[in-house]
């Protein structure tokens, strides 16, 4: 694993080297020929996977570990080859700056895998070699979803009418989104740290009120950006290129960019509070279903069905968000703050009485 790290840390440099002189095509060039390469050193990782019983009997392990071992390490046989396609596929989206997906994708799986894990090794009863299998197709969920994720990308946008200025000024303005967005990933970190502290303090009252209090901030300096780049909505695109084409429609997203900008000052934030009280599986699941099953549909069907192009296509991931910001803000705003207080108190308890009782 640790050859296909190193390998695929080369396409972070190619990849954020051809983001920044606006070769956009190289991308998906690197990110292929890094995934060929990738998998072809999977071929001889997967030969030491196979004789990984005789190989630790040789380094002197008893027999009986080597075999236990060599059971594990079988069913990790699946996850090389998900590596080899995970560290390309990251690389390429970390330098667009685009990583809470990933992030979100990653929070999801996890939640899956521990359930998975249960019920294989404890109801079913599979033991190591069904412990590592579980591993591996955790890690193949995740490649799957972000390929899905890269597709949405580019795939779609390439089917619009006018492709190459569709994505351009899809670029740009997920850009610009995203500088907006690291503003709410601070108060994101904020919300999660003071909620959580409050919580553990037993202070229900003082953890609303910084919830109120992070969620306005976040969103007053959320609109100060959007009513800026509604302000400067015809020469935004200027900043990263000289074509007039990009720009007639990078003007015409600034509305919808205006109101993602004003809805990611409120859902990083509400993201924040849930981490700070213990809903990450449920936020997690939130963030991936408003996405996959509505986002991206519903920009599918505006953008190519009703012709509407990157507009309609931003409308739709936009109405993901909404929905996203709208289950979030509800399931904040309806929180027993006192039970939450003794539910983090009752953790700091169990964890205290004994915390080495199953082991």
């Amino acid at each position: 694993m640790w050859v296909q790290l190193g390998m695929g840390s080369a396409v972070e440099t190619l990849c954020g080297q051809a983001y920044g002189a606006h070769k956009y095509e190289m991308l998906g060039i690197y990110m292929q020929r890094s995934t060929i390469l990738l998998v072809a050193t999977g071929i001889p990782l997967t030969v030491i996977y196979i004789f990984s019983k005789p190989l630790l009997i040789l380094l002197g392990e008893p027999p009986y570990i080597a075999s236990a071992a060599a059971v594990f390490v079988y069913g990790l046989i699946p996850q090389i080859f998900a590596y080899a396609a995970n560290f390309p596929i990251q690389k390429f989206l970390q330098a667009q700056s685009i990583v809470y997906p990933s992030a979100y994708i990653s929070a999801a799986t996890l939640a899956v895998h521990v359930l998975l894990t249960w019920i294989v090794v404890y109801k079913l009863e599979w033991g190591l070699l069904g412990a590592s299998l579980v591993l591996s197709f955790s890690w193949w969920i995740i490649v799957v979803a972000q390929f899905i994720y890269i597709l949405i990308l580019v795939l779609i946008a390439g089917l619009l009418d006018n492709p190459e200025i569709a994505l351009d000024s899809l670029s740009v303005c997920m850009t610009i989104s995203g500088w907006v967005y690291t503003v709410a990933v601070g108060f994101n970190a904020a919300a999660s740290v003071r909620v959580s502290n409050e919580l553990g303090a037993g202070h229900p009252k003082s953890a609303a009120f910084a919830v109120v209090i992070v969620t306005l901030s976040s969103f007053i300096i959320a609109t100060f950006f959007a009513i800026l780049v509604l302000a400067l909505r015809h020469v935004l695109s200027y900043g990263f290129t000289s074509g007039s084409e990009v720009s007639d429609a990078v003007s015409e997203l600034a509305p919808l960019l205006a109101i993602s900008i004003i809805l990611n000052g409120v859902q990083p934030v509400l993201s924040g509070v849930a981490v700070g009280c213990g809903w990450q599986a449920f936020v997690a699941y939130v963030n991936i279903g408003s996405y996959y099953f509505i986002g991206v549909p519903l920009g599918a069907l505006l953008g190519i069905k009703f012709d509407l192009g990157a507009i309609g296509l931003w409308s739709g991931m936009l109405g993901g968000t909404v929905v996203q910001t709208i289950v979030l803000m509800w399931y904040t705003c309806r929180t027993d703050w006192k039970k939450e207080v003794e539910v983090a108190n009752n953790g700091e308890m169990r964890i205290k009485i004994n915390p080495f009782q199953r082991m």
